[in-house]
């Protein structure tokens, strides 16, 4: 998709920007990420002079959702918005949509929090009489069951699967490994997923001790992960902003509202870091207060 407007691009920042191989590389890698978004969510023929502001917003809460920093963010919409400029100056029709978007900025803005009942409206909405629904389920399952992050969860093996203990083996950030428990719903779909569905796939050469495919067989992308999390919530009614990354998050929310120790939530979400977790307290503060109010003796006084 537009690979001719990319080749263009690439010469240009090549030749009249003069950019080293490493930032020339990283641009091109850049736009080619946003082209191969919007081929499921628009086709492989859609005109880049059709693209606005609105498919690059999208584009970057997609990113969001996969837990991209907002450094990385910044380079990307960068990227984007020197190939737009470089159309724009080539082709007078084409409009540049990046002109008002402001750069990502770092912060620790956390996504919105699903309730245990919204998650149940979203496995409800999925179809569990099609294999990609057993799938699905499954996936949603260990995203939320377990805290996986999406690049852990495309990421899994056969292999990974430690049945007869009820844990999975985790690769997380810096390749870390880290084992975490299977609860039994999720437990179940996963059985169901990898003894029933998974045989009747064709594999590709390199997907064999692959877990989660495709229909073709290959390995899922984060952003398909996305996209089928994005549908289930619409489905099921929802309107908050729905990412892969909202189950991890809502896993990790719920537990320490449930009264579960910080370091443990810390190990089972992989964080290096105890003060990375404790972002997740911020949320609980509001429920705590609701939880005094409602049940401090002192409070029942009429």
């Amino acid at each position: 998709m537009w690979e001719k407007e990319i080749q263009l691009f690439g010469n240009y920042l090549k030749i009249e920007r003069g950019l080293s191989g490493h930032s020339h590389e990283a641009y091109l890698r850049d736009v080619r990420k946003f082209a191969l978004y919007l081929v499921p969510v628009v086709g492989k023929d859609f005109s880049i002079d059709r693209v606005t502001e609105d498919h690059i917003l999208d584009f970057f809460n997609v990113l969001h959702g996969l837990g991209i920093e907002a450094s990385s963010q910044a380079r990307c919409l960068s990227g984007l918005r020197s190939f737009f400029q470089f159309l724009a100056t080539e082709n007078p029709l084409i409009s540049d949509p990046t002109t008002h978007m402001k750069s990502p900025q770092k912060g620790r803005h956390l996504p919105d929090t699903l309730s245990y009942d919204e998650i149940e409206l979203i496995l409800q909405a999925n179809d569990l009489s099609t294999n990609e629904g057993v799938r699905n389920r499954a996936m949603i399952e260990l995203l939320y069951g377990s805290g996986l992050r999406v690049s852990e969860l495309v990421g899994l093996k056969l292999t990974d699967i430690y049945a007869d203990l009820g844990l999975l083996k985790v690769r997380g950030k810096g390749d870390k490994e880290r084992l975490v428990p299977i609860g039994r719903e999720a437990f179940y779909y996963l059985t169901l997923y990898r003894e029933q569905v998974r045989p009747s796939i064709s594999l590709k050469k390199d997907a064999h001790n692959v877990l989660f495919l495709n229909r073709r067989g290959a390995m899922l992308s984060r952003v398909m992960v996305f996209l089928i999390c994005k549908d289930l919530a619409a489905k099921a009614g929802i309107q908050k902003s729905i990412s892969p990354h909202t189950f991890r998050h809502s896993f990790a929310t719920h537990l320490i509202e449930g009264g579960a120790d910080l370091r443990a939530v810390q190990e089972l979400l992989g964080h290096e870091s105890i003060l990375t977790t404790e972002i997740y307290t911020h949320l609980d503060r509001a429920y705590l207060s609701q939880m005094v109010q409602d049940f401090h003796p002192m409070n029942r006084k009429n």
